[in-house]
């Protein structure tokens, strides 16, 4: 099939139908296009700042009766929502791709990652969730138990680069805890999760629970921000800080999943076939529109030639294109406004004295946003893709000395999402990983180990964000946990036939004989 014709699956009256889950009521208008050709996808309503209140009004009402529900009946729901995903996935991948651009093997893992982030939270659920037991004050006196909350409406502001996957993952451990969910997704990027939305609701997830707004971050997403009880949101550093800023005026909870300058280390050690076939994926996966993706390639000094001339025979042989099928490996960038920055990137370095060993071009020959696989050497700090996240198809490899030298270059950033460390020597590379200031560290692979690695927290460090997804932790943000203490004995003051000084050595006395048991 070729990118100008869109899949039956778009031309049925789709879009049209998953439009009326927006909750808009102006007349107002968005005009997402399909990424391929820039030929219109769909036409879609957007929500006024009136519009979130309504969805989160709505919102807050289904909670209560969802919170309620027995968490068996939740699991069940959402086990539902996961088969209807596989079953669904070709049409998935289509509206994935039409919006993104991506390939449709990245539309694939896409729309892959809710269903690997709900199989596991079905089975984490029920322990994250339940009554544990702590601690009492007092052994026999005091018993104290803790409760786990949900929130109330959680807001979701998902991103353009993953649609469908930051929509739903993140949504999914805030349903299954009890809370409602009000999602609004980047406007070129909407059908994505609205096709979502309806899964839900064919799997059994009462109405009202589950809300769809649309528009502009600085509209609608700064409304729903002021109106959430706590906001989950996956974007670029500057606009994460304005969402905490706005949050904390309401002391209102949020985690941040921010930009990312990622550094992949090779060492002296490694096994380049092997640290070569990671690095193109790592680099060039939904073409580098990937907040984990690899940014920054340092190769120790004697490897760093060898290593340089197979991996740009390897970025080479990429087949850049557009199709619904699975013939290409790298597809095009998601936007016009994406392809100006990633172009005024290597043009800036390329005018500085950096050297393009691969690509560097956009290709309108294959449509108005592709650009190619690109691999630069010669970047310097005077260049403004030194520091700043680049997020399109475009990696600076440089060698480095030794190991310390390494970790220098790897940490010379604000950021602290994801590094890559490739060697043979497992217990050196693990070292050298620990050291690195990243949220995320893989051994010999780019960035789907530690991403995968369900029962592990996901997150940045620095200007990367704060919170985390995945494991225990992905669900619980998503709660408040409440302490109940039950007293089974008067205690506190001394009985009335003890004098105050006679009981504070008694106490005094019991809390030591307490303190060492403990320890030991």
């Amino acid at each position: 099939m070729t990118a100008t014709v869109l899949p039956a699956t778009l031309t049925n009256g789709l879009a049209a139908r998953l439009t009326g889950r927006i909750t808009a009521s102006g007349g107002a208008t968005t005009r997402p296009v399909e990424v391929f050709t820039g030929a219109p996808l769909a036409e879609l309503p957007t929500s006024s700042p009136e519009d979130v209140a309504t969805a989160v009004a709505t919102a807050r009402r289904a909670q209560a009766s969802w919170a309620a529900t027995d968490l068996a009946e939740r699991l069940r729901i959402l086990r539902r929502f996961s088969t209807l995903v596989l079953a669904e996935r070709s049409t998935i991948l289509d509206v994935i791709q039409a919006e993104t651009g991506k390939a449709r093997w990245h539309a694939f893992n896409e729309a892959l990652e809710p269903v690997l982030t709900t199989n596991y939270y079905l089975r984490k659920s029920r322990d994250l969730l339940r009554t544990h037991r702590r601690e009492g004050m007092l052994p026999l006196l005091v018993r104290s138990e803790e409760l786990r909350r949900p929130k109330g409406v959680v807001g979701i502001i998902s991103p353009w680069n993953y649609p469908f996957a930051l929509s739903l993952s993140d949504a999914i451990p805030a349903l299954l805890a009890g809370n409602a969910v009000v999602v609004k997704p980047d406007e070129q990027t909407s059908l994505s999760p609205l096709l979502g939305a309806e899964l839900l609701e064919r799997a059994g997830l009462p109405s009202g629970v589950f809300q769809i707004v649309v528009g502009d971050g600085p509209t609608t997403g700064a409304a729903l921000v002021d109106r959430a009880d706590y906001i989950g949101f996956t974007g670029s550093t500057a606009s994460g800080r304005v969402v905490a800023e706005r949050a904390a005026r309401r002391l209102v909870g949020c985690s941040l999943e921010l930009g990312g300058k990622n550094p992949m280390i090779v060492l002296d050690d490694a096994d380049l076939d092997r640290a070569v076939a990671a690095a193109v994926p790592a680099c060039f996966t939904n073409a580098g529109q990937v907040c984990m993706a690899i940014e920054r390639l340092y190769v120790h000094r004697g490897r760093y030639e060898e290593f340089l001339a197979r991996f740009v025979v390897a970025t080479r042989a990429l087949r850049l294109g557009a199709g619904y099928d699975f013939g290409y490996d790298v597809g095009a960038l998601s936007s016009s406004r994406q392809l100006a920055t990633v172009t005024g990137f290597v043009t800036d370095a390329v005018a500085g004295g950096a050297s393009i060993e691969t690509g560097g071009r956009a290709r309108p020959d294959l449509g108005p946003t592709f650009f190619e696989p690109t691999v630069l050497t010669g970047l310097t700090s005077s260049m403004a893709g030194y520091r700043a996240e680049i997020f399109g198809p475009v990696v600076a490899v440089a060698p480095f000395d030794d190991d310390e030298h390494a970790v220098r270059l790897a940490n010379d950033t604000e950021y602290g999402l994801n590094a890559s460390v490739f060697g043979r020597d497992m217990a050196r590379a693990r070292r050298l990983g620990a050291r690195l200031r990243a949220g995320t560290v893989n051994i010999n692979d780019g960035f789907t180990a530690a991403y995968g690695s369900m029962d592990a927290p996901m997150g940045g460090m620095g200007s990367s964000g704060v919170g985390r997804r995945h494991g225990a932790e992905g669900m619980l943000r998503y709660t408040e946990a409440q302490t109940v203490a039950v007293q089974r004995a008067a205690m506190g003051q001394p009985p009335s036939w003890l004098s105050h000084r006679t009981y504070a050595a008694f106490v005094a006395t019991t809390v030591a004989v307490l303190a060492r048991a403990r320890i030991r």
